[in-house]
Parts: structure tokens; C-alpha cells; sequence
């Protein structure tokens, strides 16, 4: 897969950026990191939260991917799925499944479950594995052991990999980052990164992402109501490879 975080060359950044970053990095300031918008490639990732879409209206709004909700655990499946898939597929938005981790169910019915949902397309993007920590659910009140929940994902990935063929992307929040992630784990994958505060380097340090989650209150054209917003790390040329090396 080409490299894509070897990025800031592009010409919404200031000519001097690149050093201002490596700056910042060592000293996490948070007044010097690059701003969302210093970003060329923005999209959104969805869930039948956002209800009906008009997926003609999101695209021509500028909208260049989204990430949709397919599952949850082993039993639950997005209403909307499929409505969102075919059409965010007819408008021409480049889109993904994620299937949302329950920590109570085992890694290959919850991802048997996910395959049963979320269709083979050589077009798609890969699909995702959103983990995050659940400490206020009432059915699953298992603590997370790091080893245990390494090995989960890892079955889960593999697995992932094998039957769509693409390599998965990961979703982490900050605190499921800090307790399970943090360190040297998982840095083959693409790293998709929610930090609607600070710029992705103050909360998860030196971690490579891929994709950043910078909002969740915004307004598209085309949805009801409030949706996430997503940056892609790398210019319009890193993009069409990312794509290009999905395929």
C-alpha cells in the first residue's frame, strides 16, 4: 500500500508546516498542528442515526467518502445499511462498512455476522473495525484485558482481510487509544482516529492515522440533523492510491 503519511506538500498548508509539525510533535503544542480544514480530502461515516439521505445532495456538497454503520456485535444490523451502501454507491461516493465491536460477543460470530451484511465490492474501501470502550453497558460489563483484546482483534482482522481481501481499518477513541492501544500495537493497519477537540498528535501521541474524525455536530446538504465529519491524511494524489491499492 503506498505510504500516506509522508504528507503536508500540499498547497493549502504553508510552505513551512512540515518543520512547524515536527515542532509541534515534540513539544504537543496545540496552537501549531494543522487544522482540519488545512485538509483536501473531507468526508463523513453514517448509521440510521442520520435517517433517510440524499446521497446526491451529500456529494454534490463535497462530501468524497463515507464510512457506514453495518453492524454490531452478533445480532444487531443497521436498518439503514444497505440503503446508505446503494446509495452512497449510485451517487459516486467512494464508501465502507463498520462493524461496531460488543466486547461480550466472540470475534468470529461477530465477524461472521459482519460478512453476512457488509457486500464484497471490488470498489468499496476496507472494511473497518470500530473498537471502543464501553464502560456504561448494562449487557456486556467485562473489563478489557489488553493481551485478551489484542488477541480478539487480531482474530478479527485476520479474518477481515481474508474474506474481503482489502486491509481493515481501525476506529479508536481516545480512552480505548490510551488503555488498549497505546504503544506498538496494530501499526501495519490504517488507524481512523476520533479527536474533535485537538489535532490527533495531542491525545494519541506519535500513532500514524489515516483518517481523523474531527466533528460530530456538523450539517451536510442532503442530511437531517447532525453527522461526523472525517479528514483523509494526504493530498488528492495520495487519496486516488489509497483508493488504487483498495481495489
Amino acid at each position: 500500500m503506498t505510504d500516506i503519511t509522508s504528507i503536508f506538500s500540499f498547497k493549502s498548508l504553508a510552505a513551512g508546516a512540515l518543520a512547524l509539525l515536527a515542532s509541534a510533535c515534540s513539544t504537543y503544542d496545540r496552537d501549531n498542528f494543522p487544522k482540519a480544514s488545512d485538509f483536501p480530502i473531507h468526508g463523513i461515516d453514517v448509521s440510521k442515526y442520520q435517517g433517510d439521505i440524499d446521497w446526491n445532495a451529500v456529494k454534490a456538497s463535497g462530501v468524497r467518502f463515507a464510512w457506514i454503520r453495518a453492524t454490531e456485535g452478533g445480532d444487531n444490523a443497521d436498518e439503514k445499511f444497505m440503503q446508505n451502501w446503494q446509495g452512497a454507491k449510485a451517487a459516486g461516493i467512494p464508501h465502507g462498512a463498520y462493524h461496531f465491536v460488543y466486547w461480550c460477543r466472540s470475534p468470529m460470530e461477530q465477524i461472521n455476522w459482519f460478512k453476512a451484511h457488509a457486500p464484497v465490492e471490488e470498489d468499496s474501501l476496507p472494511p473497518v473495525l470500530d473498537v471502543e470502550l464501553t464502560p456504561g453497558s448494562k449487557s456486556c460489563p467485562r473489563v478489557l484485558n489488553m493481551e485478551q483484546v489484542h488477541s480478539e482483534m487480531r482474530e478479527m482482522l485476520n479474518e477481515m482481510e481474508r474474506y474481503y481481501g482489502k486491509r481493515p481499518v481501525i476506529y479508536s477513541t481516545v480512552d480505548f487509544h490510551q488503555g488498549i492501544l497505546d504503544g506498538d500495537y496494530f501499526t501495519e493497519y490504517p488507524m481512523w482516529v476520533r479527536s474533535t477537540k485537538y489535532y490527533p498528535t495531542v491525545k494519541y501521541k506519535q500513532r500514524r492515522w489515516t483518517f481523523w474524525q474531527y466533528q460530530s455536530d456538523a450539517y451536510i446538504p442532503g442530511i437531517v440533523g447532525k453527522v461526523d465529519r472525517n479528514a483523509f491524511f494526504g493530498t488528492e494524489q495520495q487519496w486516488q492510491a489509497f483508493m488504487q491499492g483498495n481495489k
